[in-house]
């Protein structure tokens, strides 16, 4: 009875190796046909461009950006009060260009920056 068990538990540790192995070598097998897949799709697409068809910078040089001061643009008033807006009412864009240009700096007593136990503005 007791060589019996130890068989059964023998011929089932078997089982499961030679189940682990037969597992492993289709999972190895899937991972070396996409492989196979991946370079033949690969070989299908259209090169890199080279060197000399990459973009260049124009003859005048890189273009640089603009800064400029925005302000909040409001939303338009309807002419009557029971006039409703519609989308091609409203402006494009949340801001516009602001009138002073003057960039504000910061002021003396305020804060310098979160957490640095000032008051803050007073």
């Amino acid at each position: 009875m007791y060589t019996a068990s130890q068989d059964l538990i023998a011929a089932s540790s078997s089982l499961n190796a030679g189940a682990a192995f037969i597992g492993g070598l289709v999972i190895a097998g899937a991972l070396v046909w996409a492989v196979r897949m991946g370079i033949r799709v690969r070989n299908l697409e259209s090169r890199p461009p080279t060197a000399e068809e990459q973009p260049r910078l124009p003859e005048t040089g890189a273009v640089h950006e603009e800064r400029e001061m925005r302000e909040p643009d409001e939303v338009p008033h309807a002419a009557d009060e029971s006039e409703r807006l519609m989308p091609y009412n409203m402006h494009s864009a949340g801001t516009k260009h602001a009138d002073d240009q003057h960039r504000k700096r910061w002021q003396p007593g305020s804060s310098g920056s979160f957490g640095s136990g000032g008051p803050g503005r007073t």
